[in-house]
């Protein structure tokens, strides 16, 4: 086949795409150092369901199964590339074991034959995508077309290569199938004959046959059945046609990778392998006490070259394995497509914010490099002395604040933090730890945050709660219940941490009051913490307020571990998704460890024992409404459905298409309870359009964000003397009551009282 020619493909090709790879891998480097080479066992998991497996893929069907079938292709004919190759240099190479007549040899023909042809399918697919039907989470441009292109043409490439070449083994038969060799060596042709006898005998196929059907190239053969027309010389440039077009085409696609995003075919097995496998809503840790965080706030006003930033200010502070996220990006726009911001028209895309950062890093690539190395190599800092650079000066890259020069503010106050990006990422990117981060220096470095939150932040410091009111009220919703305080029985192993929402607004007091009855009711010996209990700090900490979310943290701690060192506390049951995440993933950084469960979870788990007993119908259609820190951050999904199936007279229906996963946020999450929307698109009024859609007569929650959420959205359509708001305890304990009193009944509409201003 020309072993000086394919010497020049491979090595040429090779070396080009070995200097991209050398300046990707230093840019790389320009992020900050971070340990992901622990947990192997898990990491290789990761990389096999996510990678491998393409766990995710199917979330969009036609595009999952189309990409699913190229990924096969690419992997399953990677090792026909290479006896390609071999073939240049040695025209029968087989790999030594693929071989006709070797079984091994005649299944792989047979699989490799069949995927090419999926492969080309798939890639149509995603033609169809892109022009007809032009999806608009996508990136449209030319380029994925070009690589659509090439990947198409190697495929067909392949199969006119082996098509050709079994057609052409009846061409000869006059010319090269004599019975002797002599006589072959006296043609003028024999060295075309013995081009042709080395390159179709590795098919199976024997010089002077007939075009036949050959079982294990179905799709190959039944093309050498079109291709049988042409002469001999005319199958014989085809065959090496497709021969170099396949041969060459894979390295030339190689070279493009990097300048695309089709980049991710290499950097996807490490970014899954390096993927974060800290609990979903644990978000990095900044310092371990708000004395060190100060310390560390002082020097960072410093801001001298190399110093420790606080959250993400320039594109160097982020890690390597951020960097990777950005190289990773497949420009699918799964994350925009679900991410509740950008359905309801906010500036924020999950997808531009990641290819924003990745096209800035990209564009100063030089430079960032020059002045990573330099500051590696011990270069000094600016003199103080030298002249001060001109006021319209260009910032150097690496010196370049991110936000506003390259992120807009409000997108990264537009996002709720729900996670619903980072689900259906196919490829494990992260977003949401990027978006706190760069709150973070806003908020810790710059002071700048959105006036919204000053007034419920502040709060937090004076009374403990974001409403601002009185801290000795925080346990008034208990009165009458006959709920022990734990200073009072400070050995009690069960704690209920109610929060500030059930504490305060008057909605979720009645979701606390009802909570408390059913532990009363299955003999639950609980106590609570009445005005020794604080917020969390959760609104404080994803709104990138560090101090103030360490101030409550420590204060809690404190309380919590006080009683445990007392024989107390060993299992806290929370109605709140976000106290739930807080306490269960982010305190245990601090020293509070314990059995942490959320409400849906515990009252299930007293039904299953039947300590509870919902015998009493309660009649009607109700829908569920997925909380994001319940569900998407901590997998609880089946728990509250079971409840509510455990209810006799009870329909379950779902929204078609957004329910567990893909359930749409609420809007209060990342401190959005406090702020107004960027425009007059509101999230809870599209995510109540979702549940009413079902026919349901009553929406159900397990979180009094989104009970607030919710019931604003019912009103917002005037519909609150028609559809009812309640959350799974208020169905629990309605189905429980009625059978205590023997008199089954269905729920009645109940109007909610006032709730303070600000949770609206």
């Amino acid at each position: 086949m020309g072993p000086i020619l394919m010497a020049l493909v491979i090595v040429s090709l090779s070396a080009a795409f070995g200097l991209v790879a050398r300046q990707r891998f230093a840019l790389l480097q320009v992020g900050q150092p971070e340990v992901r080479w622990d947990r192997v066992p898990e990491r290789l998991k990761s990389v096999v369901t996510y990678a491998l497996a393409q766990k995710k893929m199917p979330y969009y069907r036609l595009a999952g199964v189309a990409h699913m079938f190229i990924f096969a292709g690419f992997a399953a004919l990677l090792l026909n590339t290479i006896i390609l190759w071999g073939r240049g240099f040695f025209p029968s190479f087989s790999a030594f074991v693929f071989g006709h007549g070797q079984p091994l040899g005649m299944f792989y023909d047979l699989i490799k034959d069949i995927i090419a042809s999926l492969v080309i399918g798939g890639a149509l697919v995603f033609v169809y995508l892109r022009v007809v039907r032009k999806e608009a989470r996508m990136t449209l441009s030319g380029e994925g077309l070009l690589i659509l292109g090439i990947i198409i043409t190697m495929m067909v490439a392949d199969l006119v290569y082996n098509g050709s070449m079994l057609a052409l083994s009846s061409k000869v038969s006059a010319a090269c199938a004599g019975p002797a060799k002599a006589a072959l060596a006296m043609r003028p042709e024999d060295g075309f004959c013995d081009s042709v006898k080395t390159v179709v005998a590795p098919l199976g196929a024997h010089v002077g046959e007939p075009v036949h059907f050959v079982w294990h190239a179905p799709v190959a053969s039944s093309l050498s059945f079109a291709l049988a027309g042409l002469s001999a010389k005319s199958l014989h440039f085809w065959a090496h046609a497709g021969f170099w077009a396949h041969s060459s085409l894979v390295l030339i696609f190689l070279n493009i990778l990097p300048f695309s995003k089709h980049f991710h075919i290499i950097t996807s097995l490490p970014n899954a392998f390096t993927a974060n496998l800290e609990p979903a809503g644990r978000l990095p840790l900044v310092a371990k006490s708000s004395e060190e965080l100060m310390t560390k706030v002082e020097k960072a006003y410093e801001d001298l070259p190399g110093a420790e930033q606080l959250g993400k200010r320039r594109i160097g502070d982020f890690s390597w394995k951020a960097i990777l996220d950005f190289y990773t990006c497949t420009e699918c726009g799964r994350c925009s497509d679900n991410c509740p911001a950008h359905k309801t028209g906010k500036i924020l895309s999950p997808k531009m914010l990641t290819l924003d950062l990745r096209d800035y890093l990209y564009d100063n690539a030089e430079t960032l490099i020059d002045a990573k190395q330099k500051l590696a190599n011990g270069a000094p800092a600016a003199d103080a002395s030298a002249e001060a650079p001109a006021e319209d000066a260009p910032v150097p890259p690496e010196r370049l604040d991110l936000v506003p020069n390259v992120i807009h503010p409000d997108v990264l106050w537009a996002c709720t933090t729900c996670r619903a990006c980072e689900e259906q990422c196919p490829v494990l990117i992260s977003y949401v730890d990027k978006i706190v981060e760069m709150r973070r220096n806003l908020v810790l470095i710059k002071g700048e945050m959105p006036a919204q939150l000053n007034a419920p932040l502040s709060a937090l410091d004076v009374n403990g709660n974001p409403w601002n009111l009185a801290r000795v009220d925080r346990g008034t919703w208990a009165e009458g219940l006959g709920i022990p305080l734990m200073r009072d029985k400070p050995d009690a192993k069960v704690l209920y941490w109610v929060g500030c929402a059930g504490s305060y607004d008057d909605r979720a007091k009645k979701v606390a009051r009802a909570t408390a009855k059913l532990l009363q009711m299955a003999g639950v010996d609980f106590a609570i913490l009445g005005d020794e209990e604080t917020c969390t700090g959760d609104p404080a900490r994803r709104a990138g307020d560090e101090y103030r979310f360490l101030a409550a943290a420590e204060q809690n701690v404190t309380t919590l571990n006080g009683y445990k060192d007392q024989g107390g506390i060993k299992t806290i049951v929370t109605t709140c998704p976000h106290c739930f995440n807080t306490l269960a993933n982010e305190y245990p950084d601090f020293g509070a460890k314990f059995e942490v469960v959320h409400h849906s979870d515990y009252l299930m788990r007293l039904v299953s024992e039947r300590k509870l007993d919902p015998r009493g119908a309660v009649e009607g259609r109700v829908t569920y409404h997925d909380s994001c820190y319940l569900g998407r951050y901590n997998g609880v999904y089946e728990s509250p459905r079971d409840i509510l199936r455990a209810i006799p007279g009870l329909e379950l229906v779902e929204p078609e298409g957004w329910n567990r996963n893909r359930g749409l946020c609420c809007g209060a999450g990342g401190s959005q309870m406090w702020m107004e929307e960027q425009n007059k698109d509101r999230v809870n009024v599209k995510r109540t359009l979702q549940l009413l859609d079902t026919g349901a007569k009553t929406l159900a929650t397990a979180c009094p964000f989104c009970s607030t959420m919710i019931t604003d959205g019912v009103k917002s359509q005037s519909l609150e003397d028609e559809v009812k708001q309640l959350d799974i305890a208020e169905l629990l304990l309605e189905s429980c009551a009625d059978e205590r009193s023997n008199k089954p009944k269905a729920a009645k509409t109940k109007k909610t009282s006032a709730k303070p201003e600000a949770t609206s």
